[in-house]
C-alpha cells in the first residue's frame, strides 16, 4: 500500500531551525548538542503518541520532515513479524508512506523490493545500523528502495541519504529513509545517531500498536465468538439483537445476552454485564452465559436460576462481579415473568406507543452472594415489545443513567408515534441513536423481544391419569382435536406417535401426565411427566417386545427431543404442517 501523508506539521520552538543547518559544530560548542537532544526528546514524544501503525509512521514522518529531513520513506515487510514468532525473515518490503518537503504523490512505480538475505540491503537491514548513502556498497541498496517510489529522486550524492532500519525487540521491521535536498547541509556523523534513535522508536511504537491490534482483535472475536451467533425463531416472539464494542477501549468486554427456547414454547430472555474490560471479563462472561443456558433447560423459575448463578459465581472464585437480568415469556398466556440481579430495569413498549420501565426488584449483583432475588409478573400483551440493554446504551460521560433511560423511553417514543409500529430490525437502530455512528464509552448489548403470542384455539391441553388406559385417551383426544383443527392427513401419524410417548410415561409417572398439542408453524406434541428419568432411543432387536417406541418416533417426526424440568421431564416431538391455507388448519 502507498500512502502520501502530507507535509510536516511545524517544528517545535527548540528545532525550528533545521538540527543539520546549524548542529555541526566542533567539539566545544556544546549548543549543537543541546538542540540535537532537545530535539529527540520532542520527536519520540511525539512518535510515542500514536495507537496505531498507521499513526505511528505519520508522527515519525512529521517528526523528521522538516526539522531534521526533507524527505522520508518508510518500508515495511509484508507481512509485519509480531510477537515471539521465530522463523524466516518475510520476504518483501512494501513502501508504507512517504512525506515530502513539497508533497507529490509517490509514482507508479514499484511499491515493492526484495531484500535477500544474501544481498546489500538484507545484510544492512538484518546488521541495524544507519548509514549514509554514500557508503561504500550502499548506493545500489538506497536505489533499491527509492526505486519503490516511481516519481523519487535518484540516489542523492555525498552524506546527503541515511538508511536507518527498524528494529524492534525481535524482529527487524523495516527500514526508514531519510534525505536532504541541495539547499541543506549534509548529514553529519551525529546525525546517524539521531536517526537510529528515531528508528528505534518508532521500531518499538509499531510492535506496540501490532500488539495493540492483535490483542483488540483476539479481544473482540473472543467477546463475539462468545454471544450466541444467531438467535432462534420460537413461535410467538420476534427477537433482534445488538452488540456494538466501545471506541475508547481496545479489551473486550462483559456484555452478553441470549435467548433459550423453553419447553411448552416459552423462551428465556437474558440480558447481563460482567464489570470491568479484560480478558478476564470476558471469560467469567462465557462460564456465566454457559450457566444460565444450563439453568434454564432446568425449567427453573427467574429468580431461582440467578439464585444458582449466584452461587455458581461463588464457587468460580473470582472478585468479579455481574450484572444479570432473566425474563421468561410464555406466548400461549401472554405473560412475562422477570427478575433481576443489580441490572437495568427493561423497557416494555406498548402497542400504543407507550414505553413503560418496568418495576423489577433490582437485588444484589451476582457474585455478591447475598440473594434475595423476587420475580415479577407482568402482562405481555401481542404487539408489545421488551428491550433488554446493558448500560452502555444508557450511560456515559455526560449523562447519568436515569437521564439515558429517559431519552432511551423518549427515542422509543417517537419510532412508534406512527399508525404502524416500526419494524423490530428499525426499532434496534432508533434504540441505539446517535451511539450507533460511534463515540461509546463503554460495550452496548441490546436484545428486542416482540410479542405476539399464540392464539388460545391453537392449543389443547389435557391432565391425565398414569393408568393403562391412558394412551388409548390420549389417541382419542389427539384424533377429534387434529379433526377440528382440519389436520386429518397427520392423524395416523400423530395417533401412533402419541400413544408410544404416552404409553412410555405411564410406566414412569406416579402423578398425572400432561399432554399438549399445539398448531403454530408446525404441529407440535409435548407430553410432560413427574420423573426424571429421560428416555433414550434404541435399537431393539428381532426378538424384543418392547423398545421400538421412540424408534418409530424418530423416524417420523421431524423433530423430537426431551428435556428435564424442576417438575420431571417433557418429551416432545414436531411434525410439518401439510399444504393447505391456514383457515383449514386452525379454528
Amino acid at each position: 500500500m502507498t500512502k502520501q501523508l502530507g507535509g510536516g506539521d511545524p517544528a517545535p520552538p527548540a528545532t525550528r531551525a533545521h538540527p543539520g543547518t546549524h548542529l555541526a559544530g566542533g567539539p566545544d560548542d556544546a549548543e549543537p548538542h543541546t538542540d540535537r537532544l532537545r530535539y529527540l526528546d520532542a520527536a519520540t514524544r511525539r512518535i510515542a503518541r500514536g495507537m496505531n501503525l498507521d499513526e505511528t509512521l505519520h508522527e515519525l514522518c512529521h517528526a523528521a520532515v522538516p526539522a531534521f529531513a526533507d524527505t522520508a520513506f518508510v518500508h515495511l515487510y509484508a507481512p509485519l513479524p509480531v510477537g515471539d514468532e521465530t522463523g524466516a525473515v518475510p520476504g518483501v518490503l512494501r513502501l508504507h508512506g512517504a512525506d515530502r518537503a513539497s508533497p507529490r504523490d509517490p509514482g507508479p512505480g514499484a511499491e515493492v523490493v526484495n531484500p535477500a538475505a544474501d544481498r546489500l540491503l538484507g545484510k544492512l537491514l538484518q546488521d541495524g545500523r544507519p548509514v549514509f548513502g554514500n557508503a561504500p556498497g550502499v548506493t545500489s541498496a538506497a536505489a533499491e528502495l527509492l526505486g519503490t517510489a516511481g516519481a523519487a529522486p535518484a540516489v542523492p550524492p555525498g552524506r546527503r541519504l541515511i538508511i536507518a532500519p527498524l528494529h524492534g525487540r525481535s524482529h527487524v521491521l523495516g527500514s526508514v529513509v531519510l534525505i536532504r535536498g541541495p539547499g541543506r547541509p549534509e548529514f553529519t556523523d551525529d546525525d546517524l545517531i539521531v536517526a537510529s534513535q528515531l528508528a528505534t522508536h518508532t521500531a518499538l511504537g509499531l510492535e506496540k500498536a501490532m500488539l495493540y491490534e492483535r490483542e483488540a482483535a483476539i479481544a473482540d472475536t473472543l467477546q463475539r465468538t462468545m454471544l450466541p451467533p444467531s438467535l432462534p425463531d420460537p413461535p410467538g416472539v420476534r427477537l433482534a439483537s445488538r452488540y456494538l464494542p466501545s471506541s475508547r477501549t481496545a479489551q473486550v468486554g462483559g456484555d452478553w445476552y441470549d435467548a433459550i427456547p423453553l419447553p411448552g414454547n416459552r423462551v428465556a430472555l437474558v440480558i447481563g454485564d460482567v464489570m470491568g474490560h479484560s480478558m478476564t471479563s470476558a471469560a467469567i462472561m462465557g462460564q456465566l452465559r454457559t450457566s444460565v443456558q444450563t439453568l434454564a433447560g432446568l425449567d427453573l423459575p427467574p429468580d431461582e436460576v440467578l439464585h444458582h448463578l449466584d452461587e455458581q459465581a461463588g464457587r468460580l472464585g473470582s472478585e468479579h462481579t455481574a450484572t444479570c437480568l432473566y425474563a421468561m415469556y410464555d406466548p400461549v398466556q401472554q405473560r412475562l415473568l422477570v427478575s433481576n440481579a443489580g441490572h437495568l430495569p427493561p423497557v416494555l413498549l406498548h402497542p400504543d406507543g407507550r414505553a413503560e420501565v418496568l418495576q423489577v426488584p433490582p437485588g444484589a449483583p451476582i457474585g455478591v452472594g447475598s440473594g434475595g432475588f423476587e420475580s415479577v409478573e407482568t402482562h405481555a400483551p401481542a404487539g408489545a415489545t421488551l428491550l433488554l440493554y446493558t448500560d452502555g446504551l444508557v450511560e456515559s460521560r455526560d449523562s447519568d443513567v436515569l437521564t439515558g433511560v429517559e431519552a432511551l423511553r423518549a427515542r422509543l417514543r417517537a419510532a412508534s408515534a406512527g399508525s404502524v409500529p416500526p419494524a423490530l430490525e428499525k426499532l434496534c437502530d432508533e434504540a441505539l441513536g446517535a451511539l450507533g455512528a460511534g463515540g461509546r464509552d463503554d460495550d452496548i448489548a441490546l436484545l428486542a423481544a416482540r410479542f405476539e403470542g399464540i392464539l388460545p384455539e391453537t392449543v389443547a391441553y389435557w391432565y391425565m391419569a398414569p393408568r393403562p388406559q391412558t394412551a388409548g385417551q390420549a389417541r382419542r383426544l389427539t384424533r377429534r382435536t387434529l379433526g377440528h383443527w382440519g389436520l386429518e392427513s397427520l392423524v395416523e401419524t400423530t395417533e401412533l406417535m402419541v400413544s408410544e410417548v404416552v404409553a412410555n410415561a405411564v410406566r414412569f409417572a406416579s402423578r398425572p401426565i400432561t399432554l399438549r398439542l399445539l398448531c403454530t408453524d408446525v404441529l407440535r406434541c409435548e407430553v410432560g411427566d413427574d420423573s426424571p428419568i429421560v428416555p433414550r432411543m434404541r435399537h431393539a432387536r428381532l426378538s424384543d417386545e418392547g423398545g421400538r417406541g421412540l424408534f418409530l418416533v424418530d423416524q417420523l417426526a421431524r423433530r423430537w427431543g426431551a428435556t428435564r424440568v424442576s417438575t420431571g421431564k417433557v418429551v416432545w416431538f414436531e411434525q410439518p404442517l401439510p399444504d393447505a391455507p391456514a383457515g383449514d388448519r386452525t379454528p
